[in-house]
């Protein structure tokens, strides 16, 4: 960082800063994600702004010899980054086994790292990680539509005594790629119905809504008297 800094490098370092907050903001908004466009754009432009009000502070540093005070300049980015940290947490969701909000998360440190960059005066990597950052979040999310993810789904059964048990219905999935990870297995009076509350897993597209064939096959099954499935993206 330069010792002396004019209007111009403050106007000039703000600026990129805008543009680069903004366009991850949009990003984030057209998404739908709860730190959108204003939430982003903020983050980013607190962050430069602490780093200019560190550059600022630059002739103040130091310690001269008759005192005993010295001022530390970095703490102030790195109190933004810990600020920031909390926010991030804030951001993230845990339900169950789904878990949202991380790449929001990771969003706002990263928009921090490149208005600290942008406030910094280091603008060259501030908009090289700024192309980066755009990468990573339009050019990736085409990749990660195209990828296979494990999926998981809860499939509930009501046999009588006649029905399939647990082993013929792990063989009627079996073919077709999917896997009982867990199933609980419920008694329900003496006639021996059975309920069985089996947790699926399986890999496939998440845009995939189809009903997987070995539901009407178990349907058909002779004993069953009721099925339910409901798929559900971890």
């Amino acid at each position: 960082m330069p010792l002396i800094l004019g209007w111009d490098q403050v106007g000039l370092r703000l600026l990129l800063t805008l543009i680069a907050g903004t366009v991850i903001g949009v990003n984030r908004t057209e998404r739908g994600r709860p730190a959108g466009l204003r939430t982003t754009l903020l983050v980013c432009l607190a962050a430069s702004i602490s780093m200019i009000q560190a550059n600022l502070l630059l002739r103040t540093a130091g310690r001269n010899s008759d005192s005993f005070i010295m001022m530390d300049l970095m703490r102030l980015p790195l109190g933004i980054l810990t600020g920031v940290g909390f926010i991030g947490a804030g951001a993230i969701l845990r339900k169950g086994r789904y878990v949202g909000g991380l790449t929001t998360a990771a969003t706002l440190w990263f928009v921090t790292v490149i208005g600290l960059c942008f406030g910094g005066g280091q603008l060259g990597l501030g908009a090289t990680s700024t192309v980066l950052g755009l990468f990573v979040l339009w050019g990736l999310k085409w990749v990660e539509r195209h990828l296979n993810q494990e999926q998981r789904g809860t499939l509930t059964l009501i046999a009588g005594p006649t029905g399939p048990d647990q082993e013929q219905i792990q063989s009627t999935l079996g073919p077709e790629g999917f896997t009982i990870a867990s199933c609980d297995i419920s008694y329900l009076d003496e006639t021996q119905r059975r309920r069985f509350r089996c947790d699926v897993s399986w890999r496939g597209h998440p845009s995939d809504a189809r009903t997987p064939a070995f539901v009407q096959h178990l349907a058909r099954q002779p004993g069953v008297l009721r099925l339910h499935w409901k798929p559900r993206t971890i």
